[in-house]
């Protein structure tokens, strides 16, 4: 996990939302991703997905049972799917997604019972330090906001004065 934090620093030195994931098999690191939607111009590229992406280049095979994802924010519904279809063994992340987390905050698709395979999950690990890095970021995100709303307003001031 604390892998994964430090592939969430890589998505927020990007300006993307701050989620880092990695996948382990047999003890050993054969995927890595943050979330990359923003500049990639791409709705797919979580920090799960690009995971998941490059560990099935490495096994050479989509699937990937007895693997674990470390991921520091519960995954979306999306990601959980594609673990599902992945038959990905289990999943361990650090802060819950209480607005679309589908691994059991609003909603559980890891262990739905109309699918085929199971997702194991284990939640809350260095959950501390995963929703600090979130909660930073979004803190700076809305500061950054305001002042360029304050900034375009000042700017505005100006043009009806001169």
């Amino acid at each position: 996990m604390r892998r994964a934090i430090e592939l969430a620093g890589n998505a927020e030195a990007e300006g993307e939302v701050p989620v880092g994931a990695v996948v382990v098999l047999d003890g050993r690191v054969i995927g890595e991703g943050w979330n990359r939607s923003i500049g990639q111009h791409d709705a797919t590229a979580h920090a799960e997905i690009m995971a998941l992406r490059q560990a099935g280049k490495v096994v050479q095979n989509y699937r990937l049972l007895d693997a674990v994802m470390y991921v520091t924010l519960e995954p979306c519904p999306m990601c959980a799917g594609a673990m599902v279809h992945c038959r990905i063994g289990k999943v361990v992340y650090g802060a819950p997604d209480l607005k679309t987390g589908a691994a059991g905050s609003t909603m559980n698709l890891l262990s739905y019972d109309q699918v085929n395979h199971h997702v194991l999950c284990e939640s809350g690990v260095l959950e501390p330090e995963c929703r600090a890095q979130l909660q930073a970021f979004f803190k700076r995100r809305r500061a950054e906001k305001k002042a360029e709303k304050q900034a375009r307003r000042a700017l505005e001031a100006n043009d009806k004065e001169a």
